[in-house]
């Protein structure tokens, strides 16, 4: 299309208020030059768009059927400029984050709510998945950042800023009671039925790689897709659970639950912000990002 767009801009203002006079006032322009500029677009359409009445200006048969599209994109674009600027004010937006259930429950959660109650018009969609999971779904563009758990398989592309420390422990229940209070070795989890996560998560490969370091291969008798269901077997006497201390903070303080004790205890490792380098965030995303690194 080589025919100016500012032409079609002046046209619609024409056609909606009948007058020179008035579209030039609404577009800060003078009268000549939106004259001038209706006379180009007749001249680039060849055809005729207004005929002048007592009443002012009105649209010709071919200038209807012009003015019945332009209307609808000039306003639709308006529109457009509107939700932006409803987006920029977070009135109006969607915050899309990737997490495992572990860091949801006991990371993003209070930030959320925080976020939510300041704007409640912004939609949170949360994807929720072990690490690996997050971490495609971020190269995939379908989140705008994930909040995951080292290790994982980190990218070129990925930024990882760390936010917290998390710990995992192992717990049990009053059937392996004769283990309370002992210091054991790591080789004790060998003779034990343990209880931890599926292998595709990043907790589970962290378990995995420390006790191999340590001289022991981790075969567990139970493989679960949650923390809290790990706890629930664990509750019910199904063996030992490896799960973050933060899952079982309330069995532990209760004492339906106890850690197991090791001779060295499992090191802490990091909870962090994953983001592409080069993918802008929105607004909405931008400002609960802010809005962490505030608390």
């Amino acid at each position: 299309m080589d025919t100016n767009l500012e032409y079609y801009k002046i046209f619609y203002y024409v056609a909606k208020y009948g007058r020179f006079t008035k579209a030039a006032e609404q577009l800060c322009i003078t009268q000549p030059a939106v004259s001038q500029a209706m006379k180009h677009l007749e001249e680039a359409l060849s055809t005729r768009l207004f005929y002048r009445t007592q009443k002012g200006m009105r649209l010709t048969r071919e200038g209807e059927e012009l003015f019945f599209y332009v209307k609808q994109g000039y306003e639709y674009m308006m529109l457009g400029e509107e939700k932006i600027k409803e987006m920029k004010d977070l009135s109006h937006g969607e915050i899309r984050i990737g997490a495992s259930d572990m860091t949801l429950k006991f990371y993003l959660l209070p930030y959320l709510e925080e976020f939510h109650q300041t704007y409640p018009k912004v939609k949170i969609a949360v994807t929720n998945g072990p690490t690996p999971d997050t971490v495609g779904q971020l190269l995939s563009s379908n989140i705008d950042f994930g909040v995951v758990s080292m290790p994982f398989a980190q990218r070129e592309e990925i930024s990882f800023s760390p936010v917290s420390k998390i710990c995992d422990v192992a717990v049990a229940g009053n059937r392996f009671e004769n283990l309370k209070g002992k210091k054991l070795a790591y080789e004790a989890l060998s003779s034990l039925p343990i209880i931890c996560l599926e292998q595709n998560t990043s907790s589970r490969g962290f378990v995995d790689n420390y006790l191999k370091e340590n001289g022991v291969v981790l075969t567990p008798e139970i493989e679960l897709a949650t923390s809290d269901m790990i706890v629930q077997f664990v509750l019910r006497n199904l063996g030992v659970g490896i799960v973050m201390k933060d899952f079982v903070k309330n069995e532990l303080e209760t004492g339906q639950l106890f850690e197991l004790q090791f001779e060295k205890p499992f090191p802490e490792r990091e909870l962090g912000i994953i983001k592409k380098k080069k993918h802008p965030l929105s607004s909405a995303a931008q400002k609960f990002l802010e809005m962490i690194e505030e608390i």
